[in-house]
């Protein structure tokens, strides 16, 4: 129960992060950060104490294997959250060189 409540700290602190600041790259970290606690809750759930490799077999009897189906998927949600960190740091760089700032307010007064 202990890993599953840390895993809801961190998912917290990210949207702190992301509430919080002012600044877009804490704001890709602090979504980064809630992303691999939400891949991390996912992969616990699929793990099971004592567990062994699905691999069935004629010559041994288990009774509890892990399931792999959320390894494959959180394997595939890595991927995807790789890619959605590079375009917004790459939004951002963008966006530093138009405006030469990072800081949210200083960009939303800039309009034009």
């Amino acid at each position: 129960m202990i890993p599953f409540i840390l895993c809801l700290i961190l998912f917290l602190i990210g949207l702190y992060g992301i509430i919080t600041q002012k600044n877009l790259i804490k704001i890709i970290l602090g979504l980064a950060i809630m992303e691999y606690s939400v891949n991390l809750f996912l992969i616990m759930i699929g793990y099971i104490d004592g567990g062994t490799a699905p691999i069935f077999s004629e010559k041994f009897h288990i009774s509890s294997y892990v399931d792999p189906l959320p390894q494959a998927m959180i394997l595939t949600a890595i991927v995807i959250g790789l890619a959605t960190t590079a375009l917004l740091l790459a939004m951002a760089i963008r966006l530093y060189r138009k405006y030469g700032s990072f800081d949210i307010r200083k960009i939303n007064s800039l309009k034009g």
